[in-house]
């Protein structure tokens, strides 16, 4: 009798590791991470051309899920070459000092229905803060798409220094966009 029971057991465990996937190929071509805005009372949106990311998520076992991105803020894509220059020097971006932004996840809660609460550390120009981002992660064959958006508040991270440093003209609230694609690994 025993002798079934672990066969059983045995069968049911590789039956399991058969069924679990965990996506971790990050698919950049049809990535992307973009972010919206106000300026003067105007929707306004932009996105970053290059970034990389690290990814390890099994949807049967989403705590134990592992995400990091960190973004080229000197391929900023505002919609103007001009807007691109702006956003680059120091009273923004700072991208001299600080050429990229990180996002690094710390744990992963999930909410049912495909739903996600991604907990991690966010630092931009230097400043690391704790964030929650929503997301969803909906499976598409042997590869998944995470997508959501989490809205900061610019003046946590001093984007936007000196004449920029009040909301009036360029709002404090930036909605940060993204969808990342991933294939299944082995």
């Amino acid at each position: 009798m025993k002798r079934i029971a672990l066969a059983l057991l045995s069968t049911l465990a590789v039956a399991g590791a058969a069924h679990a996937v965990e996506y971790n190929q990050v698919q950049a071509d049809k990535s992307q991470i973009g972010f919206g805005y106000q300026q003067m009372g105007v929707s306004m949106d932009g996105r970053f051309k290059k970034f990389a990311s690290q990814l390890r998520f099994d949807p049967a076992a989403p705590t134990a899920g592992r995400a990091a991105i960190e973004v080229d803020l000197a391929s900023v894509d505002t919609g103007s070459a001009e807007g691109d220059d702006e956003v680059a020097q120091k009273t923004w971006f700072n991208t001299k000092a600080f050429p990229t932004a990180r996002f690094e996840s710390t744990a992963v809660k999930a909410l049912g229905a495909n739903k996600y609460e991604v907990a991690g550390k966010l630092t931009i120009k230097g400043t690391t803060k704790d964030v929650v981002v929503p997301a969803t992660f909906t499976p598409q064959g042997n590869a998944g798409v995470f997508d959501g958006s989490l809205t900061i508040k610019r003046g946590d991270f001093s984007i936007g220094e000196g004449a920029w440093k009040a909301f009036d003209i360029v709002a404090n609230d930036v909605t940060i966009k993204f969808r990342i694609a991933a294939a299944a690994g082995k």
